[in-house]
């Protein structure tokens, strides 16, 4: 069974989740290449053979732009899941800005596009 990892809080800082199919593992946290912590693990309560899986996410990951953390099996290597942080003033470009742009102008279109048709009488 492939090892599987699946988040269950991001609150705080702090990453939870809760971890099948591992055999003899720890999850690495990585940044930008670097090693920035170990996750703390536990057995899961309620289900047999599952791991808690605990990682407060360091405070210097919290910056301008996009931020990945992925978070690494030691037994095979694979990134089981990935924490993306996104902050401060490189974001305005961002598409969901761009979106949220486009959502008022297609309101505003659409009000004058219904006031057009009130003052002509056409439905």
């Amino acid at each position: 069974m492939a090892e599987s990892l699946v988040c269950t809080a991001l609150q705080g800082g702090r990453y939870e989740g809760v971890l099948t199919g591992a055999t003899q593992t720890e999850i690495e946290a990585l940044h930008r290449g670097k090693i920035i912590g170990i996750a703390q693990l536990a057995p899961h309560p309620g289900e047999e053979g599952a791991v808690a899986v605990s990682l407060d996410l360091p405070i210097d990951v919290i910056s301008d732009g996009v931020q990945v953390v992925g978070l690494r099996s030691t037994a095979s290597g694979e990134v089981l899941d990935r924490v993306t942080l996104m902050a401060g003033s490189a974001l305005d470009e961002d598409i969901r800005g761009e979106m949220a742009l486009l959502r008022d102008e297609l309101e505003m279109l659409k009000r004058a596009f219904r006031r057009h048709c009130a003052e002509t009488g056409q439905d």
